[in-house]
């Protein structure tokens, strides 16, 4: 009775746990709801997202691997004539692409077929053909449309597909097996962009000129433990955690970036645009902060260290010019704007904001110049700047994966919000010309709005967001 309520066909073990099928997915999942499953837990993370963090910052008391030394930071610090300091905080993230994930494969006796929106096709098909005892060549993907994936989709042991394989292995491939994972499934057990907390410190001369940089990170690595190790660990360092920090173009003599790679038990995987989700808010957030103890606009203060860096001069020349940046914003409006490269792209962006008094902001318009080489299609790279604003916007004002003794508290759209359309804001985007060779535009739009607007909120109230979502300091987007 109880299998013929549900419609359910079948409860196997998998490696990863215990499947339900049944005819539909609204059967699988109640008879999954139903089931009673006792867990060993002694091995999962037990601590929460406060503990996790007071041990970042206990270890950026000291200095850790270094990924880039130019010169001698802690003299210059030293001999500076103004020390400022700073600590950058930002959580844990899902991805929460609006098609949750999912995944159709059937087994046959020549091999097995699976149908999945994939980023890494090669590695799906690998796992597959691991768990089947099958020659790759067996295994055939079909490549299909996502809605979206932001990195999720490119996890390095195929977890999603391979536990779709595992199920129908399991019943001996007597029928096809169409696997979804819940938002509420992604969300409270899935992979996450890590947390990070940053201390950066630089000084100042007596005219103002930036002299000294020490940037300190603390996080877990993407790769650590993943086929990618090879490549992206160098020397102790993990390059996805640093990227955007050890690129700093910033004409500094002493500069040091060193990075404490963490022990926590919560599975994490790249989110779009990577290391420099977090690198890009903490570097230009803070060179707005050192351009005002040093007396001079954000604009000048950059590009006066830009000077053997003509593309990031470019796009923030662009930018700048476009955005009216010489001139006074409309009454009631503030203005910030940042820089940055990723995937050897470069990109400038300027916010224009307002805030109520209630403290509700309001991105109202966002002017991106982009450097991407020759854009081959040019309404595609301003469509993903578009994309990338609006993800990266929802994100700095929203979004916070908590842990609360080792679980997730967030579960879906209701408690991790993404941008709602109402909050997008006017996007103006302007493409530099170039023959140079194409490069990236699907996540270097990400990493410059959060400073941007960060700068913006700083010109309109006085308050500098040091730490991550706007959210929980009051600063709810209209």
């Amino acid at each position: 009775p109880y299998y013929n309520h549900f419609r359910l066909s079948a409860v196997v073990p998998v490696p990863r746990g215990v499947a339900v099928l049944g005819r539909g997915f609204w059967a699988a999942k109640s008879g999954r709801d139903a089931l009673q499953v006792t867990w060993d837990e002694t091995a999962g993370e037990t601590r929460g997202s406060d503990q996790i963090m007071a041990e970042y910052r206990d270890l950026a008391r000291q200095p850790g691997a270094v990924a880039r030394k130019d010169g001698d930071a802690a003299a210059g610090l030293a001999t500076a004539a103004q020390v400022l300091e700073a600590d950058y905080e930002f959580p844990f993230l899902a991805h929460a692409p609006m098609e949750p994930l999912d995944c159709v494969v059937q087994v046959g006796e020549d091999g097995c077929d699976i149908w999945t929106g994939s980023q890494l096709p090669t590695v799906d098909q690998g796992a597959a053909a691991a768990i089947l005892g099958l020659e790759p060549a067996q295994v055939r993907i079909h490549t299909q449309l996502a809605g979206g994936s932001f990195g999720r989709r490119a996890t390095p042991n195929a977890d999603m597909v391979s536990e779709a394989v595992s199920i129908a292995k399991a019943i001996g491939g007597r029928a096809p097996v169409r696997l979804i994972w819940t938002r509420e499934d992604d969300i409270q057990g899935g992979r996450y962009r890590p947390m990070y907390f940053h201390r950066l410190r630089a000084g100042l001369d007596a005219e103002g000129k930036l002299v000294a940089w020490e940037h300190r990170i603390v996080g877990q690595s993407i790769v650590r433990g993943t086929p990618f190790a090879g490549a992206l660990i160098q020397n102790g360092v993990d390059q996805t955690s640093v990227e955007g920090a050890t690129t700093l173009p910033y004409a500094i003599p002493n500069l040091t970036v060193d990075l404490h790679t963490s022990d926590v038990d919560i599975p994490v995987l790249w989110w779009r645009a990577v290391g420099s989700t977090h690198t890009a808010y903490s570097t230009e957030v803070f060179i707005d902060e050192l351009a005002e103890t040093a007396g001079k606009d954000p604009v000048e203060f950059r590009l006066e260290m830009l000077k053997d860096h003509p593309r990031h001069a470019g796009v923030l020349k662009l930018a700048a010019e476009k955005a009216g940046w010489a001139s006074e914003p409309p009454p009631g409006r503030a203005r910030g704007i940042s820089v940055h490269e990723s995937f050897n792209t470069f990109v400038a962006e300027v916010a224009e904001i307002t805030v109520a008094e209630d403290g509700t902001i309001k991105v109202e318009k966002v002017v991106c110049a982009v450097d991407c080489g020759l854009a081959v299609n040019p309404d595609q790279v301003k469509a993903q700047m578009e994309g990338g604003i609006g993800y990266g916007l929802g994100a700095v004002l929203h979004n916070a994966v908590t842990l609360v003794d080792g679980r997730v508290e967030q579960s879906n759209f209701h408690d991790y919000q993404p941008l709602r359309i109402n909050e997008m804001p006017q996007v103006e985007v302007h493409i530099v010309p170039s023959a140079a060779a194409p490069t990236g535009v699907g996540e270097p739009g990400v990493p410059p709005i959060g400073p941007a607007v960060a700068n913006a909120v700083y010109k309109a109230t006085g308050r500098r967001i040091r730490s991550l979502p706007f959210s929980k300091h009051g600063l709810s987007a209209a």
